[in-house]
């Protein structure tokens, strides 16, 4: 399959562009970064530099022609402890930034849509954002991934976090994969502790 992964440079992108052409898709990699094009270039994808919220990105991702566009952006600060000062951007990342990616994904033809949500309890303010992205991925119709917290390479931390609801990246990142033919709707993606 033809796979346009935005968010190909965040903590799950750097696992999932390799998983993704070890399974033999032809991936295009979104990231806002010039410098991360040659990481994506070394991972064996196709880099598209340009800002989610840029208004040439449906071109973008209709020139590459996916089968699959997958929405990995949230828009995360480098450290947990940063997120009240992220809120808006994350929220928009999930509201906005699902709106243009489904645009985007409906424009080029794309037979599936691919979302991360999250597995997690969250508070009233990113909770509309969180059931926002899932509604729209749904109706798409789409594959909502309601992942653990990361932990791993890339993660806020390597080591597995304690409480519930978690997941290694590169767990997450095969899982995903594994995915992308499954029927439309919510799949729940953990440690099996969890």
């Amino acid at each position: 399959m033809r796979v346009f992964l935005a968010g190909a440079t965040g903590a799950i992108g750097r696992q999932l562009v390799p998983a993704l052409v070890a399974a033999g898709h032809e991936v295009a990699g979104l990231t806002r970064r010039e410098e991360k094009a040659l990481d994506l270039e070394a991972a064996g994808a196709t880099p598209v530099v340009c800002d989610l919220y840029d208004p040439r990105l449906a071109e973008f991702v209709a020139a590459f022609k996916p089968d699959v566009v997958i929405h990995q952006v949230t828009d995360l600060p480098s450290k947990q402890s940063l997120i009240p000062l992220k809120l808006l951007g994350i929220n928009r990342a999930r509201r906005r930034g699902t709106d243009i990616l489904v645009d985007a994904a409906r424009t080029a033809g794309a037979t599936r849509f691919v979302a991360q949500s999250i597995a997690f309890d969250v508070p009233g303010i990113v909770r509309g954002a969180v059931d926002h992205l899932e509604a729209a991925t749904l109706a798409y119709p789409g594959i909502v991934l309601r992942y653990g917290v990361f932990y791993g390479p890339s993660a806020w931390t390597p080591d597995r976090p304690k409480g519930s609801a978690t997941v290694h990246v590169t767990d997450a990142a095969a899982r995903t994969v594994d995915l992308l033919d499954a029927e439309p709707g919510v799949y729940r993606i953990v440690d099996e502790a969890d």
